[in-house]
């Protein structure tokens, strides 16, 4: 998903994992338009003020239930993304999926698609016309240093339920109540769909060295003796091997994501994620130059973009580059 917003600010995002023994702390969003007045909205959950990551989780996109039989749904153009993966996970409708490295797809409820941005990529996601409903969550997550340049790639994976007392668990990242998925991942993180019963407490196994969030979809949750509401994101820091998850008096559906610090600075802008405002500037560049808006000359070789096959609608244009420059901080020890 393309971050659309008109005059996006160029952020700095430091890895700053706290501990968990205070609670968890409650992550509200905020509304944030995909295009023109008969759009879609999404609530954005991270990156905000008061914590940019969750292990290496840098943007969460939660939207829907959105009756698109009558508006414009989901239509983002090819626009191009750096140094992350981009994650879908649907709970209603379907959005069809095509990038420049030739992969073609259709997003289904239940399958995680993945795509990996590493040196550059480009895509367009568009809900399908048979789609009434549109609901779900789009996220990404920061490639560390090591493999941010590696090369353009696309998973797809429907993971198979598992039942536990209480909930019913669809694991796509990581290890989740011993159910493992064979998804590859360039930093140690969890991905998964939970779902509680009405009034079910179900204790949850978690990696003392992750952080974790808990992003409620619908229903009345208590994590950690806290309670979330639906749209709102939990965090718990490093420290815990296990929480309780406890439904209030209907049924919970939750996306549950976590992850080793990142321990890393990332700067973010629009639809890249890099480590310093030059970088920014270079990305831009090369993705201006290859959609014909910029001279080729500026084309600088950290980044490199082509088009989706067969596109009907001319890619995103970047926005304008923030005029304050940023720089990396070093991240707590």
């Amino acid at each position: 998903m393309s971050n659309v917003e008109a005059s996006p600010q160029e952020l700095l995002c430091p890895s700053s994992p706290a501990n968990s023994h205070d609670g968890a702390e409650i992550l509200t969003a905020r509304s944030v338009p995909l295009g023109g007045p008969r759009a879609m909205t999404v609530r954005r959950t991270l990156p905000q003020r008061s914590r940019s990551l969750i292990g290496a989780w840098c943007f969460v996109d939660h939207y829907g239930p959105d009756d698109v039989s009558t508006s414009a749904g989901m239509a983002v153009p090819p626009h191009p993304h750096t140094g992350l993966q981009t994650i879908s996970w649907l709970f209603t409708g379907e959005i069809e999926h095509a990038d420049s490295a030739g992969n073609h797809a259709v997003v289904r409820p239940g399958e995680l698609n993945l795509m990996t941005a590493g040196r550059g990529i480009s895509h367009s996601e568009y809900s399908r016309t048979n789609t009434t409903i549109l609901h779900g969550v789009q996220l990404w997550a920061a490639l560390p240093q090591s493999a941010r340049f590696t090369a353009p790639d696309f998973v797809h994976y429907r993971p198979t339920p598992v039942t536990v007392p209480g909930a019913r668990i669809s694991v796509f990242m990581g290890t989740v109540a011993g159910e493992h998925s064979p998804v590859e991942t360039f930093s140690p993180m969890v991905g998964a769909e939970i779902m509680l019963d009405a009034g079910a407490t179900v204790a949850l196994d978690l990696q003392p060295g992750f952080e974790h969030g808990f992003l409620v979809d619908s229903g009345s949750l208590s994590v950690a003796e806290t309670v979330v509401e639906p749209s709102e994101l939990a965090y718990l820091g490093t420290g815990r091997s296990t929480v309780e998850l406890c439904a209030g008096p209907e049924s919970v559906r939750l996306l549950f994501i976590g992850g080793e610090p990142l321990n890393e600075s990332i700067v973010m802008w629009w639809n890249f994620v890099g480590r310093s405002h030059e970088e920014i500037v270079a990305f831009r560049a090369a993705w201006q130059a290859v959609i014909g808006l910029e001279p080729a000359s500026m084309l600088d070789e950290v980044a490199s973009f082509s088009l989706p096959a067969d596109q009907v609608d001319a890619p995103l244009p970047a926005p304008v580059l923030p005029t304050v420059q940023l720089r990396p901080r070093a991240n707590p020890s």
